[in-house]
């Protein structure tokens, strides 16, 4: 237990944990200290000087985030001398920011705004000592937009890209006036190992970063008569959207969230989960086809372990980074390109539509998503197999500007033939879902039984601890499957991308035992992505994954397997996973990449 030590925060007296940053301690005694460079995600900067404080017998303020409490000491939080600090600070940022507020991207949530409105800066007194610099804008991404003009250099960003992703793709370059953010040796974020993963979107704190939006392109698809378009929507989307439409962190507004969509004019709503479903049937498969070649055919040439490929972070991360490795992810597509290529030939040939007349639109947590959808090997419908990428918030802008009263939508139901899904598909929303999901199919396959877990809750596999270990020990297994007897089954799970590189790292020096590893660029997993609804701290991570194993828990079905409308396309369409047909339409391979 931590040791208890005395402060005074404005003449109060609290009993605060050894250690404690002032700014923190602040906090918990209801005490608001102003801050841009500070984020619970990210270690102390003491970047911005925006949250400075007096400390009594101290001539120099000191900034909140980055001091520790010490015995005794005695803390002003709002004299005369820390707010017209905090005031000047302010001033200034404004007075080298693009200021074109009422058109920004992130007008109503930008940090700087607030703060600009609480102190009311009214007047802009610096604006003619700071010199007119030659901002850039990078528009080349198709996830990201970087623009220059609208930094505060409060290197929230590249401490996300270095501290929770360990990809170094953002760097401070240069001192005093000529002081920037840029990727390295200042190419455009698509020239370097950026992954497109958007934590840096969501830890900015102005709209220096934001998601290139597609919004205009998929109105101008729904008021085309002559085209029919289709909406997937991934799991994470259905425990995030409500926070941006006045719903509490952690709400799941699934039904609304289908109901908007009509509204909006789709002329088909459709679940991802249906293709995490798909995904597990194709991954687990390919999975125990790895462990018959190794342990049954002993075939040198097989690659264990297997690595999911569902986070696109993830795979631009180990095609930089891991090159020689790349053999060791499975080969499924991701759920979203899956249905993406099902939607241009299985549900066109269905509903008899000319699939050069369907626009797919998919709606993810990701900002990754939006790169995958544009690599050239995701055209195996012969078609682009996913037009266009909307972000969680994305679908929020266009619901607000259709006029949709969303917390008055009654609930109704995702469309049929590629809208049924269980709750394996839907947990794939959250860190350890894919493996959860996939161990409740295999096991099952293998053996005839359920997991020996409760209620199917693979618990060891859940949770935000950075990396996961769990076993399962096969055995009785069926007579097909014998070979697997007394086998015991070893997987890791590893969220954000620092904690994916210990796990490579570990398997490139042979020291890692493991069969099957599960990797989510993303902390949290895709609840947590760089699409979803801004502020994403740990507190709401925890409570959009508690939403998402609730709505598992509640659903009628929580086996892939057993998913009759995956039943249906392999026996009308797919015949049987790893067939042709689906390894064509639903695999593909990769491409080693330079790291810059």
């Amino acid at each position: 237990m931590e040791k208890k030590i005395k402060i005074t925060i404005n003449g109060a007296s609290f009993e605060v944990e050894k250690g404690i940053s002032i700014l923190e301690a602040a906090r918990n005694a209801g005490v608001i200290i102003p801050t841009l460079c500070y984020h619970k995600d990210l270690c102390v900067a003491g970047n911005c000087r925006v949250c400075v404080v007096e400390i009594v017998g101290q001539k120099r303020l000191a900034p909140a985030c980055a001091t520790p409490c010490e015995e005794g000491i005695e803390v002003l939080t709002n004299t005369l001398k820390v707010r017209n600090s905090r005031k000047h600070i302010i001033e200034l940022l404004l007075a080298e920011h693009n200021a074109e507020c009422t058109s920004c991207y992130k007008n109503g949530n930008c940090e700087l705004q607030k703060l600009a409105s609480d102190f009311k800066i009214m007047t802009q007194d610096f604006i003619h000592l700071v010199p007119f610099k030659n901002y850039t804008i990078d528009m080349y991404s198709p996830s990201i937009i970087k623009d220059d003009s609208k930094c505060i250099r409060c290197q929230r960003c590249v401490r996300t890209c270095a501290e929770l992703q360990g990809v170094n793709a953002l760097t401070m370059a240069y001192k005093g006036e000529h002081a920037k953010i840029t990727a390295f040796f200042e190419k455009s974020l698509n020239e370097v190992v950026c992954t497109n993963c958007g934590q840096c979107i969501i830890h900015c704190p102005t709209g220096a970063l934001v998601e290139k939006n597609y919004i205009e392109e998929v109105w101008s698809a729904i008021a085309d008569k002559t085209k029919y378009v289709v909406i997937q929507t991934a799991p994470a989307v259905r425990v995030g959207l409500g926070e941006e439409l006045g719903f509490d962190a952690g709400e799941r507004v699934t039904g609304k969230m289908v109901s908007a969509l009509k509204r909006l004019g789709f002329d088909a709503v459709m679940d991802t989960d249906f293709t995490a479903d798909l995904t597990i049937m194709e991954e687990g498969t390919e999975l125990l086809t790895r462990l018959k070649r190794a342990l049954v055919d002993k075939d040198p040439d097989v690659k264990l372990p297997m690595a999911t490929s569902c986070s696109p972070g993830w795979i631009k991360f180990i095609e930089h980074i891991y090159p020689e490795f790349l053999s060791h992810l499975s080969s499924c597509k991701s759920p979203q390109q899956m249905f993406g290529a099902l939607v241009k030939t299985y549900y066109a040939k269905a509903r008899k539509i000319d699939p050069d007349k369907i626009v797919s639109v998919s709606v993810m947590p990701c900002t990754a998503k939006k790169f995958e959808a544009n690599r050239p090997e995701m055209h195996d419908s012969g078609y682009k197999d996913v037009d266009y990428v909307l972000t969680t918030r994305e679908l929020a802008i266009m619901i607000k500007q259709a006029g949709i009263d969303f917390m008055k939508l009654e609930d109704t139901h995702y469309d049929r033939l590629m809208g049924e899904s269980t709750g394996a598909g839907v947990i794939f929303g959250a860190t350890g879902g894919v493996m959860e999901a996939a161990l409740r199919t295999a096991y099952e396959l293998v053996t005839g039984r359920e997991v020996p877990f409760e209620n199917l809750n693979i618990t060891p596999v859940r949770g935000l601890e950075g990396i996961k270990e769990a076993s399962i020990k096969i055995e009785k297994p069926l007579k097909e499957w014998s070979f697997l007897e007394g086998v015991e089954l070893k997987c890791a799970i590893a969220h954000g991308l620092v904690n994916a590189k210990t796990v490579m790292d570990s398997v490139k020096a042979g020291t890692s035992n493991y069969h099957f590893i599960e990797f989510m660029a993303c902390p949290g997993g895709c609840l947590g992505g760089g699409g979803q609804p801004i502020p994403t701290n740990p507190e709401i991570r925890r409570k959009r994954a508690a939403a998402i194993y609730a709505e598992d828990a509640g659903m009628p079905l929580r086996k892939s397997h057993l998913n009759p409308e995956i039943i249906k396309i392999y026996n009308d369409f797919l015949v049987k996973p790893l067939s042709d047909k689906s390894h064509h339409l639903l695999h593909t391979k990769y491409t080693p990449r330079k790291r810059y």
